[in-house]
Parts: structure tokens; sequence; C-alpha cells
């Protein structure tokens, strides 16, 4: 770490402090990426390109450290290293970890017999890196989800419950295809002039939300027949204001 350019840090000092603040978080990844070798560089680039990234979610918040010196000694002091019950990117106690930031997910989640199964010990079940990845906080598609399933209930498997995956699969597609008729509607909704009908028109987008948001939660939880249901509800009310907006005249 000590070989890392002063630049940054002279730069630093003639930034506002806001500046500074915004430098900040991305000293692990900034000193990392200048030095090489551990982590993995794809571990990195993953992270670089991601949701957390973008949200100021650096290094530290997962691992640990120090994010604000780019001496080695006082920027890994605090640091869990390795698998272990102490760490926080344990495979058991990752939950926990994104839940810090995750809650509903993380509520929901503790429901299930995967939650269980880990918390036990047993590690045939997923956790939450198994869908999403261990930095990049992508979304899988429903083919790779419906996949990820079948790996321990696809036929002839160890846990052989085939309906899991296909339901799954048609939970996430069902999420996907309701969450698109929605933002189709959000931007016809703030071009609408008239004050009460734009507020009016936002009540109905967020009625169509809250059980979309539900079944995410329900997803989580592995309760598929809960999540079709609270779809149902979603896709009806999302196409009931699509409908109100087709005939809403563009210059109200």
């Amino acid at each position: 770490m000590t070989r890392l350019s002063i630049a940054p840090l002279f730069i630093a000092l003639c930034l506002p402090a806001p500046a500074v603040a915004q430098l900040r978080p991305s000293l692990c990844a900034d000193c990392h990426f200048a030095n090489g070798g551990k982590p993995n560089p794809t571990h990195l680039r993953e992270w670089d390109n991601s949701p957390h990234e973008r949200a100021d979610v650096g290094c530290e918040t997962c691992h640990g450290g120090d994010p604000r010196t780019v001496e080695s000694f006082l920027a890994h002091q605090s640091i869990v290293r390795g698998p272990g019950p102490d760490s926080p990117i344990d495979r058991t106690n990752l939950p926990r970890t994104c839940g810090k930031c995750h809650g509903g997910p993380f509520t929901e989640f503790q429901k299930s017999q995967h939650y269980r199964l880990l918390r036990n010990g047993n590690h045939d079940g997923p956790t939450c890196s198994t869908c999403h990845g261990s930095v990049a906080a992508w979304l899988p598609s429903p083919k790779r989800l419906e996949s990820e399933c079948n790996d321990c209930h696809g036929r002839g498997r160890k846990f052989e419950r085939p309906e899991y995956a296909s339901n799954a699969r048609v939970v996430l597609q069902g999420v996907r295809d309701t969450r698109e008729l929605l933002n189709h509607a959000r931007p016809v909704i703030t071009r609408v002039k008239d004050a009460n009908l734009r507020t009016s028109l936002q009540y109905d987008y967020d009625q169509a939300e809250v059980p979309l948001i539900e079944a995410v939660h329900d997803a989580h939880a592995f309760v598929f027949v809960d999540a079709e249901e609270r779809l149902g509800v979603a896709r009806a009310r999302a196409n009931a204001l699509l409908e109100r907006l087709a005939n809403t005249p563009p210059r109200r």
C-alpha cells in the first residue's frame, strides 16, 4: 500500500471539504487498484461496476478496515481475514452483513428453510452471493435463477423438487414484467401538469408498487405461492394505472 502515488492525496488537500469527503470512501479500492495483488482484480472490477460502487458502499462495509488511510497496517488492522465464525463475509454470516443495508430481504430470508440450514452449519442451501454475486450485486435472470435452484432441487438431485425451480422462474419473470409496466408509467406521471391529477396518479402508482415489493420479499422467503398472488394484484393495478394514463389528456 505504501507505494501509492501521493497525487490523489495532494489533490484531496486542494479540494473543498465536500469533495474530500467524496474521495474518502474510495481509498480502499484506489489503493488496491494502484498496487495490484490481492484481492483478485476481477473482484475489484466487479465492485467498480456495481450498484454498491455507485451508492458509495466501499470495501470496508463488508470487510472492515479503515477507508480513511493508505497506510497498510492501519487500513487492515480491523479486518477479519478468511472465512470463519467471526468473518462478516463467511457464508453463514453473509445474510446478516448484507442485511445491514437490505433489511427487508434479510428479514424474509430468515423465515426460510435455506436460512435455517445455514444457521445449523449446513451449506447446501443458498446464501446472498448465490443469486447476487459476491460484490457485483447483480440480479439474476429468471433462467439463471431456475438453474441455481435446479442445482439442488432438479430431477435426480439431492433435494429433488423440480417445481421449486420453475416456480422461482415464474415469479422472477413476473416481477420483471410488472416492474417494466410501472417503469412505463413513471415518466408519464411526472409530465402531468395538473398537480391534483399528478398526485392521484402517483397514489395509484404507489398502490401498484406495494404488492410488487411484497412479492419480492416473499421470494426471499421462498414462499412462491404468496409471491404469485401479490404479483397478480400488482399487475392488475399497474395495468389499471396505464389505462388511466392512456385516457389522460396530454396537457392536463
